[in-house]
């Protein structure tokens, strides 16, 4: 399990990626009503368009699915139960957490989870 100091750096790391990826989302709607905003002159910028416009959706949904799982870590910090996986109880390796601090399972966890999805 992680210590202290190491929780109180992965929150740093969380709250500096929170900021980031709220500036991408904000960037990646602005650039979408652009695009729709844009003349299309022909088909090809029509299809352009359409496709710059669905990738930037795309981006922005997974960084709110992010976003939320972020903010979930930032508050299970703050009730002292971070690092605990959700789904056995163990504690969450500190590799992982380094890697994903996020992590909400342990690795076995996280590997039977994604099996039944």
């Amino acid at each position: 399990m992680a210590n202290s100091k190491q929780i109180v750096e992965l929150k740093e790391i969380l709250i500096n990626r929170k900021e980031l990826i709220i500036n991408n989302i904000r960037d990646s709607r602005d650039s979408i009503d652009s695009l729709k905003n844009s003349e299309c002159k022909d088909d090809y910028d029509y299809a352009e368009i359409s496709s710059d416009s669905f990738k930037e959706g795309i981006i922005a949904n997974q960084q709110v699915k992010e976003l939320s799982e972020i903010e979930d870590a930032i508050k299970s910090i703050e009730k002292g139960t971070y690092g605990v996986c959700e789904m056995c109880d163990e504690s969450i390796a500190i590799g992982r957490l380094r890697a994903k601090p996020f992590a909400k399972f342990c690795t076995p966890c996280r590997e039977i989870y994604e099996s039944e999805r």
